[in-house]
């Protein structure tokens, strides 16, 4: 019997309409039908030696889960990822698949990769919606007691991992509600507070404790935790908060937003459900974002929902440069953001009232690449021009808070993060940390797999082990 020639092309996801989406938060991929999910499974060459799991940080069964959802059995698919990913539906909508476990797929050398990502997503959606979701049962309790600082990607994967192994795990999160940046970073149309808030759930139905409005460092200390509390171990995973600017002219006026506080306010503070949630930020006509990663197109795609006529992109280098994943440009474009590249701003300029109307922008050109392989951009004389705004939103990374970083003894490196091995131990015995506090701004998933690698570390020092220190 001849075999059914593979499909060149994946299955292709449908989507919200641009110019319907630009006027609600609703997601807008609409997630594969179970026969789709089936067609694209079918791509998948089953390799003997799959590089794709080579690819994957938190080393999810890729060829197995697949399979599985090419037989049909679509809540066993979602069971094999969850043995080592707590969290498939959020990774399934945010990880960028296409430079990690998709661009090792075989398939990939001669047609387009196996979805990989929206596969995951649909095999988590699918348990979810069909209320098929299982809990499985952790290991007898160790009477061990670990604390998570920060409810975010690492964190969360830290926990699920330790209360698995028979852990008693507490997270502590500053914010009223769990998440970390999936919640107050991500807006509503790329990752559904639902979705996070139901994956949350999972690891509290595994005996994880969560305890909100908690900011280590203020309320509590790293050594009260260890040294009055109880704790036997402690995983910092906070994340890297801090809001950080260009140090131009114009920066304190009014209008002008870090990005972080600006998707804070629309995420956690609900602007996005306005007039029933009254949030406290300024709807911008002819809004700006400075940046070119995920962050910015968050921002820009957000500005755009509530209601800026004009929202432009100013990004320093090319389009070839661009940090952000295609997905999220090509949807930007789709919704009508202007970029403006090989652009600049060097000042803001502010009216009689202190707030924003025009930005001072410097025209820039490509020289020889920098420390990130990426060419560096270079000012082109004189090519100096103004653009009128009313709002700008500055998304060009964040820096490690220090209200937790300098205390306890933690030692740092020079850009202030907390200095940890690969396996995320501290130069404090008994604390670990990873994700952005140890890496900078990075991706959930590379932080889930620096959760998952702590985790296991502080398993084998609860069980008697050395502790390691960095």
């Amino acid at each position: 019997m001849a075999k059914t020639p593979i499909r060149p092309d994946r299955v292709p996801m449908r989507e919200q309409d641009p110019e319907v989406r630009v006027h609600n938060f609703e997601e807008v991929p609409l997630g594969y039908s179970p026969e789709e999910a089936q067609t694209e499974a079918a791509r998948c060459l089953q390799c003997k030696k799959p590089l794709c799991m080579a690819g994957c940080p938190v080393g999810v069964d890729i060829p197995g889960f697949i399979a599985l959802i090419a037989e049909g059995r679509f809540a066993e698919a979602a069971r094999k990822i969850k043995e080592t990913n707590c969290l498939p539906a959020v990774c399934g909508r945010v990880c960028p698949q296409e430079s990690q476990c998709e661009a090792l797929c075989i398939l990939g050398k001669k047609h387009t990769p196996v979805a990989i990502g929206r596969l995951e997503r649909f095999a988590a959606d699918y348990e979810r919606e069909h209320a098929l979701v299982e809990t499985p049962e952790p290991k007898p309790s160790t009477g061990k007691r670990v604390a998570i600082i920060g409810s975010g990607p690492a964190g969360l994967a830290a926990a699920g991992d330790l209360a698995l192994r028979g852990h008693e795990v507490t997270v502590f999160e500053a914010f009223h509600k769990a998440g970390g940046v999936l919640t107050y970073g991500i807006p509503e149309f790329r990752l559904p507070k639902q979705i996070v808030a139901e994956e949350v759930d999972y690891l509290r139905r595994l005996g994880v404790t969560f305890l909100m409005d908690q900011v280590v460092g203020k309320s509590v200390t790293l050594d009260e935790l260890l040294e009055e509390e109880g704790f036997d171990a402690v995983f910092i995973g906070v994340g890297a908060g801090l809001p950080r600017f260009m140090g131009i002219p114009g920066e304190n006026l009014g209008g002008v937003y870090s990005a972080n506080e600006y998707l804070t306010r629309v995420n956690l503070m609900k602007a996005y459900a306005f007039p029933e949630y009254d949030t406290p930020v300024i709807h911008g006509r002819n809004v700006c974002v400075v940046g070119g990663g995920n962050v910015a197109m968050d921002a820009a795609r957000t500005a755009q929902r509530l209601g800026a006529e004009t929202v432009t992109v100013l990004y320093r280098r090319s389009r070839e440069e661009m940090p952000a994943r295609t997905e999220e440009i090509h949807h930007a474009e789709e919704e009508g953001i202007i970029f403006k590249l090989l652009c600049s701003p060097i000042e803001y300029l502010g009216n009689a009232r202190g707030a924003v109307e025009q930005v001072c922008c410097q025209e820039m050109e490509l020289g020889e690449p920098d420390e990130s392989g990426r060419r560096r951009p270079v000012p082109k004389a004189g090519a100096v021009y103004t653009m009128p705004t009313d709002m700008v939103i500055v998304a060009i990374g964040s820096g490690a808070n220090p209200l937790l970083t300098r205390q306890g003894g933690l030692s740092l490196n020079r850009r202030g993060y907390i200095e940890a091995s690969e396996q995320g131990s501290t130069s404090r015995k008994g604390v670990w940390a990873g994700g952005d506090i140890v890496t900078g701004s990075a991706t959930v998933i590379l932080a889930m797999g620096a959760g998952k690698a702590a985790a296991a570390s502080i398993d084998e020092y609860l069980a008697g082990q050395p502790c390691p220190v960095a």
